[in-house]
């Protein structure tokens, strides 16, 4: 049975092959499994982008993660204990060996900690949590954070453990900075964990092979997949085709216009989840003057009634409906439903309204509009350019005359980082199951050295956000902490600090 995930799959499904190789069946076979694009690099600290991390997941282990109805479950730790607000007691999961039969023990957690805040690390945001992480023995940890956090083993389901012995001997001991110049190292294109399956080979934007690792620890877990093969086909028409041919066994994510044809395929079944992800549209909110616009000396969307005048010019139920074929659900926040955080009252898609944008320009001192170019990237959202092109026809009906380039995903991501466009699309999920990893990521002011707006790629600041978002940190009580979470959500709901779409 070949398989197609509908764009309501979830977006975190981390270890996508792993996850799917586990299913009945007695004969050993090879499953071959195509994306829209490639993971962008084997080193788990380079990116913190879900897909990458999604497919590292069948290599790499954490201390915890989420079974199949995001619950936290034991991974490498056995269990953990918070005996005081700053303090966090892991016990280590024991005869557990990397795929260079090398053991498992606290000096690779400690290890892997430190390199996630390296230079070169995307990851220190995650790294940040703690301040100290203690040895006990080798079996038992004590994490030490800045201040009291209730939450920490669900904020490291994505802290993949690498093993310090390996790393030291092929002197990978930092992060591979994939934005910077230290593409030559090790870890960029080989990879030594815990997980199910090994890498066997990596040809980056070609092919990438794994294994089944025999001497995976889970014993519970039963696979008849020996190897998976992934490559990645860029066109989607391509995709599909490798897919009713029986060349691919699954590929994601398919284009909503193929749906019905597929459904109707023999042999072909569709996998459909809710998403815990949003796709919002940024906004350039830190610099003087607006890049790739005709305004001067100015930029309009550090006055809130242009954001507030753009979000009301677009009709995302239309865009749904037209573009999406009824697939997505509109959103009013960057927090969708199935996520601690949420609340009805605002996350519901705001009511388009043109006549009031139209208003609001002309009260900010846009009377007549004005011009600007919206940046997305053609290889990574379903329908993303066609869903760019849609939002810029609304903006253009009440004045902002806008215009759409579209840039492969790869260059992308380095330079949104670097905040050089003046509108871009992203697309978040909430790995920790509650809406302060959206707000400690997307919509904190930046902060580096607190881990704080990694993605913030519009450079949003609010200060009542960030003062919500620290009280949030360190409040134990759940019902208290997801009534703060709301506050701070509906803040920049009412802030328009982005424009969500689905």
């Amino acid at each position: 049975m070949r398989t197609f995930p509908h764009l309501k799959q979830a977006a975190l499904a981390a270890a996508v092959a792993a996850s799917l190789a586990f299913s009945a069946g007695a004969a050993a076979k090879t499953f071959h499994w195509s994306y829209q694009g490639d993971a962008t690099s084997m080193d788990p600290m380079a990116l913190n982008e879900t897909f990458t991390l999604g497919f590292q997941g069948n290599i790499y282990e954490t201390l915890a993660g989420y079974d199949g109805n995001l619950k936290l479950t034991p991974l490498l730790a056995e269990s953990w204990e918070n005996p005081e607000p700053t303090k966090w007691v892991f016990k280590l999961r024991k005869g557990v060996k990397f795929h260079d039969g090398s053991p498992f023990t606290a000096d690779d957690v400690i290890f892997s900690w430190k390199r996630s805040l390296t230079p070169g690390s995307d990851m220190k945001g995650y790294g940040a949590k703690a301040s100290d992480i203690k040895k006990v023995d080798d079996y038992t940890i004590e994490v030490i954070t800045p201040t009291p956090n209730p939450i920490l083993p669900r904020e490291w389901v994505f802290l993949y453990i690498m093993s310090k012995s390996w790393s030291e001997k092929n002197k990978t001991t930092e992060a591979t900075n994939v934005k910077g110049d230290n593409q030559g190292n090790y870890a960029n294109l080989n990879a030594n964990g815990t997980g199910p399956f090994m890498l066997a080979s990596r040809q980056p934007d070609v092919k990438t092979v794994l294994k089944r690792y025999d001497g995976y620890w889970n014993k519970t877990i039963k696979t008849n997949v020996d190897e998976v093969i992934f490559q990645p086909i860029t066109q989607e028409a391509t995709r599909v085709a490798a897919l009713i041919s029986g060349e691919m066994d699954l590929v994601q994510p398919v284009p909503v216009q193929d749906w019905k044809r597929l459904e109707d395929a023999k042999g072909v079944k569709p996998l459909t989840a809710p998403e815990a992800r949003a796709i919002f549209i940024g906004m350039d909110q830190d610099r003087d003057e607006l890049l790739f616009s005709d305004v001067k000396g100015k930029n309009p969307f550090k006055d809130p009634k242009v954001r507030e005048a753009v979000v009301l010019a677009v009709d995302t139920k239309a865009i749904n409906e037209k573009i999406m074929r009824g697939a997505a659900k509109p959103l009013g926040s960057l927090v969708a439903t199935a996520i601690n955080g949420y609340a009805d009252s605002y996350g519901a898609p705001y009511k388009p309204d043109p006549e009031r944008a139209k208003k609001l320009l002309a009260e900010a001192g846009f009377p007549d509009g004005f011009k600007l170019t919206m940046h997305v990237p053609n290889d990574r959202y379903p329908q993303g350019p066609e869903t760019a092109q849609a939002v810029a026809q609304f903006w253009t009906r009440v004045g902002v005359k806008t215009q759409v380039e579209v840039v492969p995903w790869a260059v992308y991501s380095g330079r949104a980082n670097k905040n050089e466009f003046a509108v871009s699309m992203l697309a978040w999920g909430n790995g920790t199951g509650e809406a302060s990893y959206a707000l400690v990521n997307i919509l904190a002011t930046v902060d580096a050295k607190k881990g704080l707006g990694a993605s913030n790629w519009g450079h949003y600041s609010n200060a009542k956000v960030d003062a919500a978002l620290e009280q949030s940190t360190s409040e134990f009580d759940v019902a208290k902490r997801e009534a703060i979470l709301r506050d701070a959500v509906k803040m920049v709901s009412d802030d328009v600090g982005i424009i969500p779409l689905f």
